[in-house]
């Protein structure tokens, strides 16, 4: 789990850690891998690149000034990372993790819990996007997880999916548990879901997996017209709807206009903050909300469903399912729409 690499405060696991060790020599049961690049969490990168007026000098300076102080990627107000990919470098002789020197890997555990060392200063990247270029090294421990990188896609297109491939694994679980209840139940009705962000990374392959597990109406959020087109022509959402997801009402009237009622799942996959009311609303008594997006409060959440007397479960996104990796990587190959979403984002970077 990687305890013995804690170095403040003592006694918690690596995520809760305020710093670590990052030291290169390994454990005989870690791994260490050399870093090739870094992909941030979308909401980490948004709150870093406002709060420095989309300077991306002062984007490069606060992200390595992070990593040195702390041994690892955790912004200190999202409290969110990201992920890397790499080649394995050396395995350490009691590792569990099947890997071998020289494999290509995406780890599929957030930088926040990663003992991380940047030895280029992040010169090859200008600071103005997710993805960032990187000499360095990390460190994983017998409990990480990590995926060879398909041959058959490009690597930075691969770890786009990777680091949100979390999402769509737990919409598909939530939206069959819908379908098989209702099929025992004999109730015909569709079940309804609604992605919040649905033209991002998350938005978009939750779209398709919710499909694929069976959803019989599903509404794409976008806050702008020209996420409104591309995710119209992607052809994942029966509908597209605009609005300003930290709009309560505009939001919940963007669902329920769409689906003819609030949505039985609604997922949030937004990189902005105060969005849980909203969700809340535009979900169905009985109904799930997911919270994929690293910005969510989730005290705000819980209180503001008390205060709605919404009867709804609320789901922490867990980055984690069995499978998850494929399950997003056989997505993005069989979808045309989600992967052009996918490639127009990374060209934009």
């Amino acid at each position: 789990m990687g305890l013995h690499r804690v170095l403040e405060p003592a006694g918690v696991l690596p995520q809760a850690a305020w710093r670590l060790d990052a030291s290169p020599q390994i454990a005989p049961n870690e791994v260490r891998i050399r870093v090739q690049r870094l992909n941030l969490d979308a909401a980490s990168f948004r709150q870093l690149s406002e709060k420095h007026g989309g300077d991306g000098e002062k984007v490069r300076a606060e992200v390595l000034e992070i990593v040195s102080t702390r041994g690892k990627m955790q912004n200190p107000v999202t409290g969110s990372g990201g992920m890397l990919i790499g080649t394995v470098d050396e395995v350490g002789r009691r590792s569990p993790l099947g890997l071998r020197a020289g494999d290509r890997v995406a780890t599929l555990v957030s930088l926040t819990l990663t003992p991380l060392t940047i030895t280029d200063g992040l010169a090859r990247w200008d600071g103005r996007s997710e993805q960032v270029p990187c000499d360095g090294y990390a460190i994983l421990f017998a409990r990480s997880i990590a995926a060879v990188l398909p041959a058959d896609l490009h690597p930075e297109l691969s770890l786009a999916v990777l680091d949100v491939c979390g999402a769509p694994a737990l919409t598909a679980r939530v939206v069959e548990g819908y379908v098989a209840g209702r099929a025992r139940e004999g109730d015909a009705r569709p079940v309804s879901v609604a992605v919040i962000g649905g033209a991002g990374k998350s938005g978009s392959l939750s779209l398709a997996a919710a499909r694929r597990a069976g959803a019989g109406r599903t509404v794409g959020v976008v806050p702008v017209d020209a996420e409104r087109d591309a995710l119209a022509a992607a052809g994942v959402a029966d509908v597209v709807a605009v609005a300003d997801a930290r709009d309560p009402v505009a939001l919940s009237t963007a669902v329920t206009s769409a689906l003819a009622a609030p949505a039985d799942v609604t997922v949030v996959c937004v990189d902005v903050p105060g969005c849980e009311h909203g969700a809340v609303l535009a979900t169905a008594d009985g109904g799930t909300v997911v919270f994929f997006s690293m910005a969510t409060s989730f005290a705000a959440a819980a209180l503001g469903a008390e205060g709605l007397a919404a009867d709804v479960t609320m789901l922490v996104g867990n980055g984690y399912v069995p499978g998850h990796a494929e399950f997003a990587l056989d997505l993005l190959r069989a979808e045309p729409g989600v992967r052009r979403l996918f490639e127009a984002r990374l060209a934009a970077d």
